[in-house]
């Protein structure tokens, strides 16, 4: 199970053995190969000009009577601290360097503009001096304009609990997100809480460690000027194993790691904090390392799920939407057994694909219709009982061979492989019964980036496909065609990378390169706030009064206006017998000019700023983009245990349409079935932008024949086989998600 985390290290294995050999001489003796490790960084001591902070709220208060103003944020944002931020930032896999959190602050503040971040590395891979670093970058972050009259960007010290278990779904609990009220280190536990198990074991597998070193070394003796960064990652690993398993009697957590197995896990452990902290499910319905058939209903029985830290889910995020339910899915299980379904309108099964991609084959040999039907039979067996390593059932298959299969067609930017019952809708319209207790996830919405490269607030253009996505690859021919042994070259796509070669079960198959063309820029994280502060952020995520968008900065108000307490805004939860009236209003994000504005850095700190923004930032013009139609989704949660919830999700209810050129959309609105249907139901809006670009708009970019059938894709690869001036952009409605407004029947 260790395997899925040397994606790093074996890529190095074969390669450059000649040449390894040649130079190791020389490298031994004539050059330094001892790694350093990565500090905080410095930030750009200086605010964000006054009169840019003052121009974007008073952008928005004139759409609203409210005293309320909206932030805008981003809560998952990862360094080179992370694992699989440093290897991606490696040059073997187009990366550029180290990340660091220092550069994540410089960025949030003057490249995207955006008002607080959350870091949050990987906590199985921290340290007790990496977190002192990561508390100490939040505070040199937070300090800079700590005396200005209004703040232009709040930090917050976080981290990822990565939980994952890919061949058994009811070990699978997926990742979250912890995101502490204070700064202070006194008030934050001494370690953060990992995720025991499988990522716990990949993160710290010592065994690995000799073959780093070995595949380390080897890059460095081609790749010599960029030596140093090889030896970092040495450095790197073993100071995650040097970092020893707290013992279990040890309570303190310091100078050890701690780590849990279940939510309820970590649940119990974050109560022990002195400070508060908040819980954000993400990436639940990406199936990259999501079991089939995975879903949210074992979250909801035995205390994992806890409503006053779980408070918040990440619907959308670079790695694409989570949000939307559909009634297939990529296996079908009956006692016991588990069958590849038939291919719908909108979904064709990965596994039913391998088998037609043998039958292609079996006839094009010459073989009976019989006998290629019986192989394409047992093809797509093979690719169910591959799991993650399905794909290992078709040797020789291109990625382009699968098409589109395992992907949802009717999605807004979904997430690969998308996994329906692990989705936001699905979570929505579950309960559990257990005796008079009422289980359900009643969550406020937010967005992120999920960015590892320590850029939050990616959406705001359309820009570097390759910084501000997770795309990643081989960065040359050269190290794609050296990567295997030849008689495996052309078996195995280049993302496999097996440890010992000896059976289907002992591969790790990830389809990068198909998932290349999902990786997009991130979403952003909307709080309406009282006062601009820490703690009105803290209180905005609390009551639940946050929306989601898909990167542009839509304004959007959701509310109900007939409760017993009046009116109240998105996220409320309230008691009603009548039918309930809502309002909406929604106003369109600012298309962007190019460029960056005047900053009033010096020139040495202009020069550091414009390298990391890449010459482009968040630079509004003063024309809006057009909010086209106005969508209400409804969904009323189980009246019992097990109730089929294709029924309960209403997906769209009902839709407005703006007037064009009317510079906001509004829409009044009631329910005249509520109270007739006598069901608790909840609602909640998408406001949809006018069509822009974005990068993997298409996804796959498939060709389709005249039955809406994918016949051919053009993947948008993280390596050298797509250039990486191509952003593989395509038009995309962009969009915000209110949080729901949870109505139940007054008794």
């Amino acid at each position: 199970m260790k395997l899925i985390f040397r994606v790093g290290f074996w890529i190095f294995g074969s390669l450059f053995a000649v040449l390894f050999i040649l130079g190791a001489y020389y490298f031994a003796f004539y050059s330094n190969f001892f790694g350093t490790l990565e500090d905080a960084g410095f930030n750009v001591n200086q605010s964000y000009p006054d009169e840019l902070l003052q121009s974007k709220i008073q952008s928005q208060l004139k759409h609203t009577s409210s005293n309320k103003q909206i932030v805008f944020g981003d809560t998952h944002v990862h360094s080179t601290y992370s694992t699989d931020a440093f290897l991606w930032s490696l040059k073997t896999f187009n990366g550029e360097g180290p990340h660091l959190m220092a550069e994540a602050c410089d960025y949030a503040r003057f490249c995207s503009a955006i008002d607080f971040w959350v870091n949050t590395d990987h906590a199985e891979a921290s340290t007790p001096r990496k977190w002192s670093e990561t508390i100490k970058a939040v505070q040199n972050c937070d300090a800079v304009n700590e005396n200005d009259r209004a703040k232009d960007l709040i930090s917050f010290v976080g981290y990822e609990w990565t939980q994952i278990n890919p061949s058994d779904k009811d070990d699978h609990y997926g990742h979250k997100n912890v995101m502490f009220l204070e700064t202070d280190k006194n008030l934050l536990p001494n370690v953060p809480f990992g995720a025991a198990g499988y990522t716990s074991g990949g993160f710290r597998d010592a065994e690995g460690l000799n073959d780093a070193k070995l595949n380390m070394l080897s890059a460095s003796v081609v790749d010599f000027s960029n030596r140093e960064r090889y030896a970092d990652f040495i450095a790197f690993y073993e100071e995650v194993l040097a970092n020893p398993d707290c013992d279990i009697n040890d309570l303190s957590y310091s100078n050890c790691y701690k780590s849990v197995h279940t939510p309820k896990d970590l649940f119990s452990i974050l109560k022990t904090v002195q400070s508060d902290s908040i819980v954000i499910p993400h990436g639940n319905a990406w199936g990259y390392y999501t079991p089939t058939e995975s879903s949210w209903d074992k979250q909801l029985l035995d205390n994992m799920h806890d409503p006053s830290k779980q408070i918040s889910i990440e619907v959308f995020s670079g790695h694409g939407n989570s949000e939307e339910y559909r009634d297939w899915n990529a296996t079908l299980s009956k006692n016991g057994t588990k069958a590849c379904p038939e291919p719908t309108g909108n979904y064709l099964p990965s596994c039913w694909r391998a088998g037609e991609i043998i039958k292609e084959r079996c006839l094009t040999n010459g073989s009976s219709k019989e006998i290629c039907s019986s192989r394409a039979e047992l093809a797509k067996q093979s690719y169910i009982e591959g799991g993650q390593y399905g794909h290992w059932s078709v040797l020789g298959a291109k990625p382009s061979d699968w098409l589109d299969s395992g992907q949802c067609k009717d999605c807004f930017v979904p997430a690969f492989n998308m996994r329906p019952s692990a989705s936001v809708q699905y979570a929505l319209a579950l309960r559990k019964f257990e005796g008079d207790k009422i289980n359900s996830f009643d969550f406020g919405f937010i967005a992120s980036s999920d960015n590892h490269r320590a850029r939050p607030g990616t959406g705001y253009k359309a820009i570097d496909r390759l910084v501000t996505t997770e795309a990643n690859g081989p960065s040359s021919e050269f190290f794609y065609k050296n990567t295997y042994p030849e008689e495996l070259k052309s078996d195995i796509p280049w993302e496999v990378i097996p440890s010992e070669i000896n059976t289907a079960s002992e591969l790790t198959m990830f389809e990068a390169e198909r998932q290349s063309s999902f990786f997009t820029t991130g979403g952003l994280a909307a709080v309406h706030v009282s006062q601009r502060s820490r703690e009105g952020i803290w209180d905005g995520f609390k009551n639940k009064e946050t929306y989601a968008t898909s990167g542009p900065r839509i304004l959007l108000w959701f509310d109900l206006i007939n409760s017993k307490n009046g009116r109240v805004p998105m996220g409320s939860k309230t008691e009603l017998s009548e039918n309930p009236v809502f309002e909406v209003k929604a106003v369109g994000s600012f298309k962007q000019k190019p460029g960056c504005p005047d900053l009033g850095l010096s020139k040495a700190d202009n020069e550091k700023v414009m390298k990391l923004c890449k010459n482009e930032c968040f630079n509004p013009s003063d024309e809006r983009r057009e909010i086209t139609r106005l969508e209400i989704i409804k969904i009323t949660p189980q009246n019992y245990n097990n109730e089929p919830v294709e029924d309960l999700i209403k997906d769209v209810w009902k839709v407005h349409k703006c007037k064009v050129n009317s510079g906001e959309c509004r829409f009044r609105f009631s329910d005249s079935e509520y109270s007739k249907n006598g069901r608790d139901s909840l609602y909640y809006v998408r406001a949809i932008e006018e069509p822009s670009l974005r990068i993997n708009g298409g996804n796959l970019r498939c060709d389709y024949d005249e039955n809406g059938n994918c016949k051919k894709v053009n993947i948008c690869y993280g390596g050298f086989q797509t250039s990486r001036e191509d952003n593989c952009t395509m038009l995309s409605e962009e969009r915000a998600w209110s949080s729901p407004i949870y109505v139940n029947q007054l008794n």
